[in-house]
């Protein structure tokens, strides 16, 4: 009866936790901004509540407490972990179906909607709530949690203490406060400005994103230290901080020249091709290569594989690979919408700055 009761709990336990997010991010005082993106209908500049860091931050304040005064334990979320899967699965493929069928055709192939979506920034109230923040901000806190909590039962229940566990932990964590520390240069990426709001998107942010970005963890939490050399661990702490600079770098760097075009980034000043409307950067971490951005969230992921201490356990590697395989394929992507966009520009662009992600390689 109580394995019974563990698994409806646990079913149910995403559906609490995105209803708690959900209010806290009504109910926090939030900073109201314009971002980049245009309406689809009316061609006004959108605009937007950010307040995902403190919503984060007393998410997580209250994921301490319930521990702490043993109302739910602190590795609740590690031990019904497939159940609450099950449940994230369940409400991103009901909330892909109400987001997408809700609004008229876009392509003529259903699935090809579903997949994609047919409403590019869906919002309640004028930027109350805006579909990507809120599913960004559910995936990014969710994950939180699902660390803590996995870290937790490895730290209390694992006698021979893995630092290399911790230090993925760690690692995802940070990935997680920086995303929602710089939460607004996020409405300059890709995902803003080109994606609609489909399955793709919404299942990813609601079910894919907390769940399978610490796959690491979930298959290593049970084993123990592997004795691996501190200098080691180290490394693959490093491989990680060098993605993190890449990823973070780029992002900031657009960010600043979107906003004020002749500012400095890192003493870097900008240089820029134009064809006298558009222009774009050929320079900094824009200049190594079209998506460097992309080459770092790889490193990024690779390092939270390997800090894991267990190689040989493939199933860490689905993150990284993950990875390659979105950052590819958007980079495909993203090629044809800029071509379309820029035009020629785009043709003088890549004789400029001729590697695709990969400076040197490729």
């Amino acid at each position: 009866m109580e394995l019974t009761f563990d698994l409806i709990m646990g079913f149910l336990t995403p559906l609490i936790a995105y209803a708690g997010i959900t209010l806290l991010h009504v109910i926090i005082p939030a900073k109201k901004m314009k971002g980049y993106v245009k309406n689809e209908k009316t061609g006004v500049i959108m605009n937007y509540r950010l307040n995902g860091i403190f919503v984060l931050a007393v998410s997580v304040i209250i994921w301490f407490l319930l521990g702490y005064f043993k109302i739910v334990p602190f590795e609740w979320l590690y031990q019904v972990r497939w159940a609450s899967l099950a449940g994230a699965l369940f409400i991103g493929f009901i909330f892909s179906l109400v987001i997408v069928f809700r609004a008229p055709a876009v392509k003529k192939c259903a699935c090809a909607d579903f997949w994609f979506g047919r409403t590019k920034d869906p919002q309640l109230g004028d930027g109350f709530i805006d579909a990507k923040m809120w599913l960004y901000m559910i995936g990014a806190t969710m994950l939180q949690l699902n660390v803590l909590s996995f870290a937790y039962y490895h730290w209390t229940y694992i006698g021979a203490i893995n630092p290399g566990f911790i230090l993925g932990a760690a690692m995802l964590t940070w990935f997680i406060w920086d995303y929602n520390i710089f939460e607004k240069v996020h409405l300059y990426t890709y995902d803003f400005i080109a994606e609609r709001t489909g399955f793709k998107l919404t299942f990813g942010c609601l079910a894919f994103y907390p769940y399978f970005y610490s796959v690491s963890l979930w298959f290593t939490a049970e084993l123990p230290n592997p004795g691996h050399p501190i200098w080691l661990t180290a490394i693959f702490g490093a491989v990680f901080l060098c993605g993190w600079i890449l990823a973070r770098g780029a992002n900031m760097q657009k960010y600043v020249f979107k906003r004020n075009p002749e500012k400095k980034f890192l003493w870097i000043k900008p240089e820029i091709i134009s064809d006298g409307n558009r222009s774009l950067l050929v320079n900094g971490f824009w200049g190594a290569s079209r998506h460097i951005n992309y080459l770092g969230e790889i490193l990024m992921g690779c390092g939270v594989a390997l800090a894991a201490g267990y190689p040989a356990v493939w199933m860490v590697w689905l993150y990284p690979a993950y990875y390659v395989f979105l950052m590819f394929t958007r980079e495909y992507d993203d090629r044809k919408v800029c071509k379309t966009k820029y035009g020629e520009l785009w043709d003088t662009y890549k004789k400029k700055v001729k590697y695709r992600i990969i400076p040197f390689l490729y």
